[in-house]
């Protein structure tokens, strides 16, 4: 991966603190798993920012490179690699990715 390009990626982490690289977009998601992962984060009401990973064959295979995680979507909470659909998935289900933004103080309706 050139620097430019981690340079990008770690960019849009640390700026962002809920950061979504994704296939397509917030507005349309242009993959079911990535799609699941924005209906799970629009539903809790948390900010969050997303990156579309097919408009750059460098920023694809990069964020895989960046995180030494083979797919995408990749969702990232105040700089920390939180993992994929499945994983985002079992964190919603089981209450542990609410508890997670809550105390990174990114739910609007927390507290």
């Amino acid at each position: 991966m050139s620097e430019a390009v981690f340079q990008t990626i770690q960019n849009l982490i640390d700026t962002n603190p809920v950061m979504l690289f994704m296939k397509g977009d917030k507005d349309f998601p242009q993959c079911g798993f990535s799609a699941r992962v924005v209906q799970i984060l629009t539903h809790l009401g948390v900010p969050f920012e997303t990156d579309n990973v097919l408009e750059s064959p460098e920023m694809r295979q990069g964020i895989k490179d960046f995180s030494q995680w083979p797919t995408v979507p990749q969702l990232y909470i105040k700089g920390e690699f939180i993992g994929g659909c499945d994983i985002v998935t079992d964190m919603y289900q089981s209450g542990e990715l609410e508890s997670l933004l809550a105390e990174k103080g990114l739910l609007k309706n927390a507290g």
